[in-house]
């Protein structure tokens, strides 16, 4: 009976948490489950219905976060669910306010695309609303079982919209390419989430933030044994394995050979989709697991200088040379990219971003955690807009994927022009678009840390965003000198007007009046658990001491709340 009894009590928790900290993902849950039932009711002249009835339900999401977050985030510290499983903070809220930004968008890009495609499905609108609520537990996520669960239900939904046009073979050829590799990530990722739960004994990110400092000290013994083991490399491992999880799903070189592929071969409106919500989703997991999890060995796993063990790297230097890597890859294989094909070529963009996104976090300071935000805010707008573009030259006989496509668009469609313009020069990083905003404060966060290598990884970013300007302005080139191949008039419906109009509005404001969102996006980054870092101080305690140090923090701003690790 007492049994009974405890598990009505905990019905009862359950219940009431549901309402006070995830209703915007109940809502987004149950709306889903709407679009799947209209989808049955509804006959097919009317099934763009449903897209509204998605977007309704993305409103009402939103909604809910935005009371969420005036109602619990702004008033006081961060609240913990569901058994410490999830907590809702400042950047789990702006993450949730990203993916929403993103979902409602796509939705509008959707109606217009599927009309065209002869495909407009509920299950479409309903898969979109389900990848979002995953998105928006890998924000909030402070737990390893809840952020991996989370990622599979965003990943399995992607997988299914990237292969939604069945009669095509590209789109089929793309959606199993994306899963093969997709499964194998995951279960690189998962191996290192076992070792992370086998070395620490819990899967409670502040828990294992506690235990690892303990588990790479020199003298811990957990055998028993006469001579202590060096876990040290069990824990280098566990995090290479993780980082290598992680990296697949942003994107990052050399794990990005699945996104030129999908991006070429999904529905242009899933392409548009993927590449701001799962890009967005994946580094916010990225944030929790490394900026929460494993902030201690960000610079060095400290070594042993009395018995003449030195220190191993940290995750800072892995990071820090992927980021390389994937900026110059991304950019140099997008140079020889645009003549093929534009969803590619931007594929390739795509690659790069997620390098740029790396050196918020590598900065490990606020500057650089504030840009590692807010540039995610902005890629959303800037690549949904255009892919947006993209969609509206989809029409009888045209796929609008090609260069040529674009070519003598200003004399058929001047406003489509304008709005394609701005959302390149703000994926250059051109003022006074939002996409300056954004690189400023990744290039500033790495200038600050005084470290001489991240000054040159700075400066390796803007070079490679003048290389990228070489392929944007071939966009430009295109719509405004070229002459015409294509003499089939452009026509661009309601919807597909109302989300171009919204992000190249959002980009110039943001662009022209940061302060607001680099406010909202500031207290994202000084959330309780996020430890800023000193390069320079750790410098000179591995000087002072000859040999490596744990990663030293300059400043510590506290931790989510979570259970001490079982031991």
């Amino acid at each position: 009976m007492s049994l009974l009894l405890q598990t009505s009590t905990d019905f009862q928790v359950i219940a009431r948490q549901t309402v006070q900290f995830i209703m915007p993902e109940a809502v987004l849950t149950l709306f889903g489950c709407v679009a799947l039932v209209l989808e049955v009711m509804l006959p097919r002249a009317k099934k763009h219905v449903i897209g509204w009835v998605s977007l309704t339900g993305v409103i009402l999401s939103g909604v809910s976060a935005t009371l969420l977050y005036f109602g619990v985030v702004s008033n006081g510290a961060p609240r913990s669910a569901f058994f410490d499983m999830i907590v809702v903070d400042s950047y789990a809220a702006v993450f949730k306010f990203i993916f929403l930004t993103g979902a409602a968008l796509s939705i509008l890009l959707s109606i217009k695309y599927l009309d065209t495609e002869g495909e407009q499905r509920g299950e479409y609108y309903a898969l979109i609303l389900f990848s979002v609520v995953g998105m928006m537990f890998m924000a909030s996520g402070v737990d390893l079982l809840t952020l991996f669960i989370s990622l599979e239900l965003m990943a399995v939904s992607v997988y299914i919209l990237v292969g939604f046009l069945k009669r095509d073979k590209k789109s089929n050829e793309a959606a199993m390419k994306y899963f093969l590799l997709g499964a194998f990530s995951s279960g690189v990722l998962l191996f290192g989430i076992s070792l992370v739960y086998g070395l620490t004994g819990t899967t409670n990110l502040a828990g294992i933030a506690k235990a690892l400092p303990i588990v790479t000290s020199p003298g811990f013994n957990p055998f028993g044994t006469d001579a202590a083991p060096d876990m040290r490399y069990l824990v280098l491992m566990s995090m290479v394995l993780m980082a290598a999880g992680m990296f697949f799903k942003v994107a990052a070189v050399p794990f990005h050979m699945w996104a030129p592929d999908a991006y070429e071969g999904a529905p242009t409106s899933i392409t548009a989709f993927m590449s701001v919500g799962v890009k967005a989703s994946s580094f916010a997991m990225f944030g929790r697991l490394f900026l929460y999890g494993l902030p201690d060995i960000r610079g060095a796993i400290a070594g042993d200088p009395a018995h003449n063990i030195s220190a191993l790297p940290g995750w800072a230097l892995l990071l820090g040379i992927i980021a390389a890597v994937t900026v110059t890859w991304g950019n140099i294989a997008a140079v020889s990219a645009w003549r093929r094909n534009l969803k590619r070529l931007l594929a390739y963009s795509s690659i790069s971003h997620a390098g740029y996104t790396l050196f918020g976090i590598i900065a490990g300071n606020q500057t650089g955690y504030t840009g590692f935000i807010i540039y995610l805010l902005i890629y959303t707008l800037m690549n949904l807009g255009v892919f947006g573009c993209l969609i509206s030259l989809r029409r009888r006989g045209i796929i609008g994927d090609r260069i040529e496509d674009l070519n003598g668009l200003m004399r058929k469609a001047p406003g489509l022009t304008v709005l394609m313009t701005i959302f390149l020069l703000s994926l250059g990083g051109i003022p006074p678009t939002a996409g300056f905003i954004g690189k400023f404060y990744l290039f500033a966060g790495l200038v600050e840390t005084g470290n001489p290598w991240l000054v040159r990884l700075a400066i390796l970013g803007v070079v490679m965003s003048a290389v990228s300007l070489y392929y944007y302005l071939q966009f430009i080139k295109a719509m405004y000198i070229d002459d015409e191949t294509e003499t089939e008039p452009v026509s661009i419906g309601a919807p597909l007007q109302t989300a171009l109009a919204l992000a190249a509005v959002l980009v110039l404001y943001i662009g022209i009046f940061p302060q607001r969102a680099i406010s909202l996006t500031e207290k994202a980054a000084a959330s309780q658990g996020i430890k800023t870092y000193s390069y320079e101080k750790a410098s000179k305690d591995a000087g002072a001491t000859g040999g490596g140090q744990p990663g030293s923090v300059g400043d510590q701003t506290g931790r989510p709340p979570g259970s001490p690790p079982r031991r």
